[in-house]
């Protein structure tokens, strides 16, 4: 690999919902536009981190597959061949240096880790029946694969030699763990590993606002989440236009009877106002000034409904002329050449430790 390269995950399982195409899905396919002729692009499926916690496991393949035909209709640059599509799960190195990396990494550093706090205590507190369901067993606690997430996250980065990596702020302290690992490893070992730039730069290289969050329509006051209660205030890829429509028109709001950006005192309409802007491809502010002086919501709401309705029709247009066998091509080939690059990591370490 000549280019420095820029890694970030596409999400493996769960159905996408038109909060992840706004704060992560259009970014990713911005970036691999853009920034390929420059930059190595390793985009690839996190599949052995999506049971960490419980899932459906025999949806897993069809969610991996339907999220990579949305990734393609966004327009992912399928055909770029500096553009790398892989699953994790089908590079066997990605597990093998997290069980090395294992023995070097601190009991103490992954119980500090704070999305293992937050995502554990969700786990055990999913109610019995919901855990039955999926599990087939009355209790579960937090997984081990939970707890160690981080270490194959470490592993996923520093398998390619990744510099740049696109990180939102639940995610800046396990990078940090990666550069704190990989210098460890450096310092024992000798060169082993590119140590991945620092929160600071990747925010100045990708721009602070990758953490874009669209909230829920029913409560701005979260984020637009398939883990919140109902699935109302949630539009997902796969909704009709017509099923977008009506949870635009019962979105929360306010009182107030007037439209501006105030997210802390008006975060359902300033969600909306959000929405309009990506969607209509223009700033907030120019949303903003179209309904300036507009008192009635329900006459906002219209429009703003209106919006994400011809963007879904288009957008499922889209989806329905994926190509499976280009998308079958593409991960092939992108294994093929990952594996090779992986593996050569992987043997280093494994020299390195005295395992080979």
């Amino acid at each position: 690999m000549s280019k420095d390269v820029i890694l970030t995950g596409l999400r493996a399982n769960n159905e996408l919902h038109i909060g992840n195409y706004l704060g992560a899905l259009l970014p990713i396919v911005d970036m691999a536009r853009t920034k390929s002729s420059e930059y190595q692009i390793n985009l690839f499926i996190p599949d052995l981190h999506s049971f960490t916690t419980p899932i459906d496991h025999s949806k897993l393949q069809e969610q991996i597959m339907q999220n990579l035909r949305v990734f393609a209709a966004a327009g992912l640059p399928l055909d770029n061949d500096n553009v790398y599509l892989y699953r994790q799960s089908y590079i066997p190195a990605h597990s093998e240096l997290t069980i090395i990396l294992n023995s070097f990494t601190g009991f103490g550093e992954m119980s500090r880790m704070t999305q293992f706090k937050v995502k554990g205590s969700k786990v055990v507190a999913l109610p019995v029946d919901e855990l039955k369901k999926i599990l087939n067993k009355p209790r579960f606690e937090a997984s081990v694969g939970l707890f160690d997430y981080p270490v194959l996250m470490a592993a996923d980065i520093l398998l390619y030699k990744a510099k740049y990596v696109p990180v939102g702020d639940d995610q800046s302290q396990h990078l940090e763990f990666t550069r704190d690992i990989a210098g460890r490893m450096n310092n024992k070992f000798g060169d082993l590993f590119t140590v991945p730039k620092s929160v600071k730069e990747q925010h100045a290289f990708f721009g602070k606002d990758q953490g874009l969050r669209i909230k829920d329509l029913q409560d701005p006051s979260k984020k637009m989440s398939k883990s919140n209660d109902s699935d109302k205030g949630i539009i997902f890829m796969t909704d009709s236009p017509e099923e977008a429509k009506k949870k635009i028109m019962s979105a929360e709001t306010d009182s107030l009877a007037k439209v501006t950006f105030d997210p802390e005192n008006q975060p359902g309409i300033s969600n909306l106002l959000q929405i309009h802007a990506l969607l209509s491809n223009q700033a907030v502010e120019e949303s903003t000034k179209q309904f300036t002086g507009q008192t009635k919501y329900g006459e906002f709401k219209a429009e703003v409904a209106e919006v994400v309705a011809k963007f879904l029709g288009e957008f499922q247009d889209s989806l329905s002329k994926v190509d499976d066998n280009t998308l079958q091509s593409k991960l092939e080939s992108s294994e093929k050449s990952m594996n090779e690059v992986a593996q050569n990591t992987l043997a280093k370490v494994q020299k390195a430790v005295g395992l080979r």
